[in-house]
């Protein structure tokens, strides 16, 4: 063999091996409704807050098409691993729909924070026990330490903001955002309702910047709130932010958007996707 010959083969080798790591690389976040969320990389596939009810008259609810795929378990719903709940507020949880979602798909694990399984069990029969085995109750006081969790093709973890509205408002409500890494590859950040102020990201710093997420899915208000901004840009320090919980009276189109959210990019319909390709690494 010549010495071209070797240096083409080496070449052509060198692009395959780039070509399936860009492609090992690559996720994508599909929107669902309000905060709900479906995150897949390869065959993992996991979910945020995909089941609620009440959209208090300025919400997005999940279409029709879209809740009967996902009970079903019909592409683009196929082989869910998990499901990870915020908090247990209308817009954001339906215990009666997670239990169903549970007995319908029995490969689904759940993460949630306690105060939605008590609910759960409220809304179960003596003939739904089975299905706690498949769910972890996170109980976590404000200040506490984050917690990791484990499963297979999953890193999970955990820490308990509180609800926006501190200090006068919900203080009561256990809202968990969830940084999960997907495959030891993708990571990315569900915030729930979480409220914009520092004082409850910096006690725990070194954990923001140990693991940095590829894509976070912060509340909007983050965006139209300095302090908020400064949280996105100083603690979390995502590659990439996209909006959730807008209400339906921001525009898609950001030129007719409210000036303080032109220059952001929102999740604001059903069936949207955001690529987390190799360029967010």
């Amino acid at each position: 063999m010549t010495k071209k010959a070797s240096q083409t083969i080496a070449g052509l080798a060198f692009l395959i091996l780039n070509i399936g790591g860009v492609q090992a690389h690559e996720s994508k976040a599909h929107y669902l409704a309000n905060e709900g969320l479906m995150v897949e990389h390869g065959d993992t596939k996991i979910l945020f807050d995909p089941l609620f009810r009440n959209d208090y008259g300025q919400y997005m609810l999940l279409p029709e098409e879209l809740e009967e795929a996902l009970f079903a378990g019909t592409a683009p719903f196929d082989g869910i691993d998990a499901v990870f709940v915020s908090h247990h507020h209308g817009d954001h949880f339906s215990p009666e729909d997670m239990v169903r979602l549970l007995k319908e798909q029995p490969d689904i694990r759940l993460y949630a924070p306690n105060q939605a399984v008590i609910a759960m069990r409220s809304e179960s029969s003596s003939n739904d026990a089975d299905i706690y085995e498949r769910v972890t109750a996170v109980s976590l006081e404000y200040k506490d330490a984050p917690v990791t969790l484990n499963m297979e093709g999953l890193l999970i973890e955990a820490v308990r903001i509180p609800h926006s509205g501190w200090p006068t408002g919900r203080l009561d409500i256990e809202n968990i955002v969830w940084r999960v890494t997907l495959n030891d590859d993708t990571t990315v950040l569900h915030m729930g309702d979480a409220d914009p102020n520092d004082v409850h990201f910096s006690q725990d710093a070194q954990y923001w910047n140990r693991n940095n997420p590829h894509m976070a899915f912060p509340p909007y208000w983050f965006f139209s709130s300095a302090s908020g901004r400064e949280i996105l840009n100083n603690r979390i320090k995502a590659k990439r932010n996209v909006g959730v919980h807008v209400p339906v009276t921001i525009p898609a189109d950001p030129l007719l958007r409210p000036v303080e959210l032109r220059g952001f990019d929102l999740f604001t319909s059903p069936g949207e996707t955001r690529t987390i390709s190799a360029e967010d690494y």
